[in-house]
Protein backbone atom coordinates (compact mmCIF):
# COMPACT_ATOMS: atom_id res chain seq x y z
CA UNK A 1 0.00 0.00 0.00
CA UNK A 2 0.88 3.47 -0.92
CA UNK A 3 2.44 5.26 2.41
CA UNK A 4 2.06 8.78 1.33
CA UNK A 5 -0.35 10.12 3.91
CA UNK A 6 1.15 11.40 7.25
CA UNK A 7 -0.93 12.62 10.53
CA UNK A 8 1.08 14.90 13.17
CA UNK A 9 -0.44 15.83 16.59
CA UNK A 10 0.94 19.16 18.08
CA UNK A 11 0.82 18.62 21.62
CA UNK A 12 1.49 21.75 25.27
CA UNK A 13 2.67 18.73 27.31
CA UNK A 14 5.99 17.14 26.67
CA UNK A 15 4.86 14.50 28.91
CA UNK A 16 1.53 14.15 26.99
CA UNK A 17 3.38 13.87 24.11
CA UNK A 18 5.33 10.25 24.56
CA UNK A 19 2.31 9.01 25.67
CA UNK A 20 0.30 9.94 22.63
CA UNK A 21 3.54 8.81 20.42
CA UNK A 22 3.30 5.52 21.64
CA UNK A 23 -0.45 5.48 20.97
CA UNK A 24 -0.02 6.27 17.72
CA UNK A 25 2.22 3.34 17.28
CA UNK A 26 0.70 0.91 18.89
CA UNK A 27 -2.76 1.84 16.96
CA UNK A 28 -1.70 0.76 13.16
CA UNK A 29 0.94 0.09 11.04
CA UNK A 30 2.63 3.49 10.76
CA UNK A 31 5.99 4.96 10.28
CA UNK A 32 7.44 7.24 12.86
CA UNK A 33 8.94 10.46 10.71
CA UNK A 34 9.40 12.80 14.19
CA UNK A 35 8.28 12.98 17.58
CA UNK A 36 10.36 15.47 19.45
CA UNK A 37 10.16 18.74 22.02
CA UNK A 38 9.53 22.00 19.85
CA UNK A 39 9.42 25.85 21.12
CA UNK A 40 7.77 26.81 23.54
CA UNK A 41 7.85 24.00 25.61
CA UNK A 42 5.36 21.70 23.18
CA UNK A 43 6.08 18.80 21.87
CA UNK A 44 5.39 17.00 17.93
CA UNK A 45 4.19 13.99 16.63
CA UNK A 46 4.36 13.12 12.82
CA UNK A 47 3.56 9.64 11.19
CA UNK A 48 3.28 8.48 7.79
CA UNK A 49 1.56 5.45 6.16
CA UNK A 50 -1.51 4.66 4.28
CA UNK A 51 -4.93 6.84 4.69
CA UNK A 52 -6.45 4.34 7.09
CA UNK A 53 -3.06 3.79 9.09
CA UNK A 54 -2.74 7.38 9.65
CA UNK A 55 -6.42 8.15 10.63
CA UNK A 56 -5.92 5.39 13.15
CA UNK A 57 -3.13 6.67 14.84
CA UNK A 58 -4.49 10.05 14.74
CA UNK A 59 -7.39 8.98 16.29
CA UNK A 60 -5.61 6.95 18.99
CA UNK A 61 -3.14 10.03 19.79
CA UNK A 62 -6.80 12.26 19.89
CA UNK A 63 -7.93 10.38 22.42
CA UNK A 64 -4.69 9.94 24.33
CA UNK A 65 -3.34 13.67 24.09
CA UNK A 66 -7.55 15.02 25.11
CA UNK A 67 -6.71 18.67 26.82
CA UNK A 68 -2.75 18.74 25.59
CA UNK A 69 -3.80 18.88 21.75
CA UNK A 70 -3.14 22.41 20.49
CA UNK A 71 -3.40 21.17 16.75
CA UNK A 72 -3.46 18.15 14.38
CA UNK A 73 -4.20 17.03 11.25
CA UNK A 74 -4.35 14.15 8.27
CA UNK A 75 -2.82 14.96 4.76
CA UNK A 76 -4.04 11.71 2.32
CA UNK A 77 -1.29 11.96 -0.77
CA UNK A 78 1.16 14.56 0.59
CA UNK A 79 3.10 16.64 -1.65
CA UNK A 80 6.13 15.05 -2.73
CA UNK A 81 8.12 18.46 -2.12
CA UNK A 82 7.03 18.04 2.18
CA UNK A 83 9.35 15.74 3.27
CA UNK A 84 12.59 17.27 1.19
CA UNK A 85 11.09 21.29 2.58
CA UNK A 86 11.07 19.46 6.12
CA UNK A 87 14.39 18.04 6.43
CA UNK A 88 16.44 20.59 4.90
CA UNK A 89 17.84 18.51 1.24
CA UNK A 90 15.37 20.97 -1.30
CA UNK A 91 17.83 22.15 -3.78
CA UNK A 92 17.77 25.50 -2.81
CA UNK A 93 18.91 26.84 -6.85
CA UNK A 94 18.02 30.55 -8.09
CA UNK A 95 15.05 32.19 -6.65
CA UNK A 96 12.60 33.29 -8.66
CA UNK A 97 10.02 34.69 -6.95
CA UNK A 98 9.77 34.07 -3.14
CA UNK A 99 6.37 33.46 -0.99
CA UNK A 100 6.75 33.06 2.89
CA UNK A 101 3.66 31.85 4.71
CA UNK A 102 4.01 32.21 8.72
CA UNK A 103 1.53 29.85 11.28
CA UNK A 104 1.15 30.31 15.06
CA UNK A 105 1.41 26.28 14.88
CA UNK A 106 2.91 23.55 13.21
CA UNK A 107 0.46 21.88 12.15
CA UNK A 108 -1.60 24.27 10.28
CA UNK A 109 1.55 25.57 8.70
CA UNK A 110 2.53 22.10 7.55
CA UNK A 111 -1.42 22.17 5.85
CA UNK A 112 -0.70 25.25 4.18
CA UNK A 113 2.66 24.17 2.70
CA UNK A 114 0.99 21.34 0.98
CA UNK A 115 -2.02 23.09 0.06
CA UNK A 116 0.46 25.69 -1.95
CA UNK A 117 2.38 22.86 -3.07
CA UNK A 118 -0.50 21.95 -4.98
CA UNK A 119 -1.95 24.83 -6.00
CA UNK A 120 0.53 25.79 -8.52
CA UNK A 121 3.95 25.36 -10.06
CA UNK A 122 6.39 25.74 -7.47
CA UNK A 123 8.79 24.68 -5.30
CA UNK A 124 8.86 24.55 -1.92
CA UNK A 125 12.54 25.56 -0.67
CA UNK A 126 12.20 25.34 3.20
CA UNK A 127 9.31 24.27 6.04
CA UNK A 128 10.74 25.43 9.29
CA UNK A 129 9.28 24.64 12.66
CA UNK A 130 8.94 25.86 16.16
CA UNK A 131 12.90 25.69 16.32
CA UNK A 132 13.96 29.48 17.95
CA UNK A 133 10.69 30.42 16.51
CA UNK A 134 8.83 30.79 19.58
CA UNK A 135 6.37 27.85 18.59
CA UNK A 136 5.68 29.06 15.28
CA UNK A 137 6.64 27.94 12.03
CA UNK A 138 7.10 29.25 8.30
CA UNK A 139 7.53 27.72 4.81
CA UNK A 140 9.14 29.17 1.55
CA UNK A 141 8.39 28.64 -1.89
CA UNK A 142 9.86 29.93 -5.27
CA UNK A 143 8.34 29.94 -8.43
CA UNK A 144 7.20 32.35 -11.09
CA UNK A 145 5.36 35.65 -9.35
CA UNK A 146 1.86 34.56 -10.26
CA UNK A 147 2.53 30.82 -8.98
CA UNK A 148 3.67 31.88 -5.68
CA UNK A 149 0.95 34.48 -5.61
CA UNK A 150 -1.73 31.82 -6.17
CA UNK A 151 0.42 29.44 -4.05
CA UNK A 152 0.84 31.80 -1.25
CA UNK A 153 -3.24 32.70 -1.21
CA UNK A 154 -3.98 29.00 -0.89
CA UNK A 155 -1.52 28.23 1.92
CA UNK A 156 -2.84 31.33 3.79
CA UNK A 157 -6.84 30.12 3.18
CA UNK A 158 -5.15 26.60 4.61
CA UNK A 159 -3.85 27.98 7.87
CA UNK A 160 -6.72 30.91 7.98
CA UNK A 161 -9.34 28.40 8.63
CA UNK A 162 -7.77 27.31 12.08
CA UNK A 163 -7.25 30.99 12.85
CA UNK A 164 -3.50 30.60 13.03
CA UNK A 165 -1.90 32.66 10.02
CA UNK A 166 0.48 35.04 10.99
CA UNK A 167 1.52 36.71 7.84
CA UNK A 168 2.36 35.98 4.22
CA UNK A 169 4.74 37.99 1.89
CA UNK A 170 5.59 37.64 -2.20
CA UNK A 171 8.45 39.06 -2.97
CA UNK A 172 9.33 39.50 -6.71
CA UNK A 173 12.86 38.90 -7.57
CA UNK A 174 14.43 38.77 -4.50
CA UNK A 175 17.94 39.51 -3.45
CA UNK A 176 20.35 36.33 -3.90
CA UNK A 177 21.44 37.56 -0.33
CA UNK A 178 18.05 36.25 1.04
CA UNK A 179 18.46 33.03 -0.28
CA UNK A 180 21.96 32.35 2.33
CA UNK A 181 19.31 32.84 5.16
CA UNK A 182 17.39 29.98 3.84
CA UNK A 183 18.15 26.72 4.94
Amino acid sequence: MARNSIGLIELSSIASGFAVTDAMLKASDVELVVARSICSGKYMVMVRGDVAAVESAVEAGTRTGAFSIVDSFIIPNVHDDIFPALSGTSAAGPLEALGVLEAFSVASLIEGADAMAKTSNVRLVEIRLAMALGGKAFATVTGSVAAVSSAVEAGARAVGRKGLLVNKVVIASPRAELLREMI
